[in-house]
């Protein structure tokens, strides 16, 4: 039984409280009634969320948590206490613990903080920290250029977003890489730009090379349909128009209109793309 995941488990047996669910190894947990189907029945197997309910009773639920162990996400402060905070992580009747010694420079609630989450080696249950130097680094890289990747907005600077990558590494993805809203908190889909000699690792909302301009070609292809087969915008258009018009940078713009040119699917001038 795997505290804190998402596990696949099969209905052992019904009781006047729910179903009761068991592992491979005949552990098992509850799953209560206010989860369960009346189509369910001994031998089914479920997709469940394993944790610790507010009794500190082990219990499994089919809601889906914002966060589960060894991973992070942006969580909003509910409540403290003298002896932390609490925090919404999706659950009905239960919060994430973030303990005052895991905190960083305190939290106020109603506001959201960037989290890891374990399950305590002592009393099994699941613990959010802020602290995430020892879960998040750069030292061995798992990733590649070109790569699509999990990205989580953990904070904004003048230059950029430093974001964490699919909950184990450091990345930054740079505003003149960024043409749409991204607010710190974010879960995105990127790519892996490149990486430095030092293990630095950049990144980009779109995929490069081949591939990313043929998707590019289809979302532009797609917004021509959308608007009567025509936008007024062109490789005359400032960038700030191409953008405004389109979500691209003028760059991928201009690719994007280059294959649908040789592809005979539009006409272009200056000022303009039209459908044929």
């Amino acid at each position: 039984m795997k505290v804190g995941r998402i596990q696949t488990l099969k209905v052992n047996r019904i009781s006047d409280y729910g179903l009761y669910l068991a592992d491979e190894e005949g552990n098992e947990v509850l799953l209560p009634n206010r989860y369960v189907s009346l189509d369910n029945a001994v031998g089914d197997e479920l997709s469940v969320f394993v944790y610790h309910d507010s009794e500190d009773r082990l219990v499994a639920t089919t809601e889906t948590p914002f966060i589960t162990e060894g991973s992070v996400a942006a969580l909003k402060v509910v409540d403290k206490s003298i002896h932390g905070a609490f925090l919404d992580w999706g659950l009905t009747g239960k919060d994430l613990f973030l303990p005052n010694r895991n905190q960083q420079g305190g939290v106020l609630a109603g506001h959201s903080y960037v989290v890891w989450m374990y399950v305590d080696n002592i009393t099994g249950r699941c613990v959010a920290t802020m602290k995430l130097k020892p879960y998040i680094d750069n030292d061995v890289i798992t990733v590649e250029p070109r790569q699509a990747v999990n990205i989580l907005v953990a904070s904004e600077s003048p230059i950029g977003y430093r974001c964490i990558i699919n909950s184990r590494h450091w990345g930054m993805l740079y505003k003149n890489q960024v043409f749409k809203p991204v607010s710190v908190g974010d879960r995105l889909d990127g790519f892996v730009r490149r990486i430095t000699d030092d293990n630095r690792i950049d990144l980009t909302l779109r995929r490069e090379g081949y591939d990313g301009v043929a998707i590019s070609a289809d979302t532009l292809l797609k917004l021509l349909q959308d608007n009567g087969g025509q936008l007024p915008v062109g490789d005359d258009s400032s960038p700030e128009e191409v953008h405004r018009l389109t979500q691209m940078s003028k760059k991928v713009f201009k690719r994007a209109v280059g294959m649908l040119l040789k592809s005979g699917k539009i006409v272009a001038d200056g000022h303009s793309i039209k459908l044929k």
